[in-house]
């Protein structure tokens, strides 16, 4: 069996749509029509359901699935071993949250270009969930998770490191000028901005706030870091976010630390598939990862 036809089959499972999938793998429309029906022709069973809302696996598409990722591993891993002990190349899909995208991987890339220039990164900002599923699906090689969660279905993860977290302020706020460190439910009473719905270190202040007794915080959501913090340097309230996205403006004094409340330092995790081989470009990513983290 042509493994094209099965790298056309796993990614039309995932983008559910010919066009996505055609323009992935960077083939015409009507070629992924083709392999699609000839893998169908070959397996003797339907493989999809073409429907408005997209391709949606059958059942029989459902149980080829996973044996067909395990024959793409097993194509990749034999590849490798032809290759020997010679330069390690090739493309790794990472997904990671924006924090660490702005900050911390620059320098992960630029070392492995010194050390390793035939490996190509290629960097996703998504929050937790959207990481998780694309680990799951094969869309992304590994994610970087800023959570406390550890525990995914097909996907495992490992700590690397932790982010210290600060809560802001802009300078003449009220609180930062109190003598006394802020309480719970003094920070109920302000405005927070905050990033968005799935980010754990947010969700978890959004959860303190609501439980103050009479409590009625007013919270808005952002996707962006450079967002959020750019709204509490304008003195329109306070926010949550890792230190290193905000130490330039701490230094500038465009922001300034709220005594209040401690928060436990945020996990990075890296996360990849449970069954997936993981290929040696993606290895020494995670090596110069963990070296960079721990220097």
């Amino acid at each position: 069996m042509d493994t094209r036809l099965l790298h056309t089959f796993t990614a039309l499972a995932r983008t559910a749509s010919f066009t996505a999938t055609a323009a992935e793998l960077h083939l015409a429309q009507s070629t992924v029509t083709v392999h699609i029906r000839t893998l169908e022709r070959e397996l003797g069973t339907r493989l999809f359901d073409r429907l408005p809302a997209g391709a949606l696996l059958t059942e029989s598409g459902r149980r080829l699935l996973e044996r067909a990722e395990d024959v793409l591993d097993a194509v990749a891993r034999l590849r490798a071993a032809g290759e020997g002990e010679g330069t390690v190349g090739g493309r790794v899909a990472v997904g990671t949250p924006e924090s660490l995208c702005s900050t911390r991987l620059p320098a992960v890339i630029a070392a492995l270009r010194t050390s390793h220039p035939e490996v190509e990164i290629h960097l996703d900002a998504a929050g937790t969930a959207e990481c998780v599923e694309g680990v799951r699906s094969g869309r992304l090689d590994l994610a970087l998770l800023l959570d406390d969660e550890a525990d995914f279905p097909e996907v495992t993860t490992e700590p690397v490191a932790s982010e210290p977290l600060a809560l802001l302020c802009a300078p003449g706020h009220p609180l930062a000028a109190r003598a006394r460190p802020a309480t719970w439910a003094d920070l109920a009473a302000e405005h927070f901005f905050l990033l968005e719905q799935g980010c754990s270190y947010s969700d978890e202040l959004e959860r303190r706030l609501l439980a103050v007794p009479g409590a009625r915080p007013r919270l808005t959501r952002f996707g962006s870091v450079d967002a959020a913090r750019s709204c509490v340097a304008a003195g329109l309230g306070l926010t949550l976010l890792p230190l290193t996205t905000v130490e330039e403006h701490l230094r500038q004094g465009r922001l300034e630390h709220v005594p209040g409340p401690r928060f436990a330092d945020v996990p990075v995790r890296l996360a990849r598939h449970r069954r997936r081989w993981t290929a040696p470009a993606a290895q020494v990513f995670t090596e110069e990862l963990v070296r960079h983290f721990s220097g």
